[in-house]
């Protein structure tokens, strides 16, 4: 096995744009994105920009969007949306962005969703994709999908993703 360094295992600092998707959160009663902020900052990284829309497929698009095309951001990530009832909107309004589908990132999370939480971790739609030279990673609500995608699959792999994605 080949253990060169290279620059896609360096270290990276990255801003990243924070999406909550809920119908009650307040930017003070969101304990989900504060954690999430938490373990960025922690990890070296910035969040740039943070919002908390409705779940409505308009306005989640539009958030998105703006993020997409007018911020330097590489890294997007969307909190809430992703279960099986009538109000979760935001995977299928992210897909409907994507250029490309990371499925291994759902496919993964929901391995150790599993592991974590039992058969109810097999119901979220967490997804991943490309769009625009970004990545958006599309994650549960909850303060435990949070810890467990960033902890366990994002922020371990963000320097490989970007090289990857800024590679020619």
């Amino acid at each position: 096995m080949n253990h060169d360094h290279h620059p896609r295992d360096q270290k990276v600092s990255t801003s990243f744009a924070l999406l909550v998707t809920s119908d009650s959160r307040t930017p003070e009663t969101d304990e989900t994105g504060k954690l999430a902020k938490k373990l960025l900052s922690e990890a070296g990284h910035l969040v740039s920009e943070y919002g908390i829309v409705p779940n409505d497929s308009g306005k989640i698009k539009d958030w998105l969007k703006d993020v997409i095309e007018n911020s330097e951001t590489q890294i997007i990530i969307t909190s809430g949306g992703t279960g099986i009832g009538s109000v979760d909107k935001t995977v299928d309004t992210a897909r409907g962005l994507f250029e490309k589908e990371l499925p291994g990132f759902g496919e993964h999370f929901r391995r150790l969703s599993y592991e974590e939480v039992g058969t109810a971790g097999l119901m979220s739609r967490s997804t991943a994709g490309i769009v625009n030279k970004k990545i958006m990673f599309c994650l549960p609500g909850s303060r435990g999908a949070m810890r467990t995608a960033l902890n366990e699959i994002i922020l371990p792999g963000v320097g490989h993703m970007l090289w990857e994605l800024n590679r020619r």
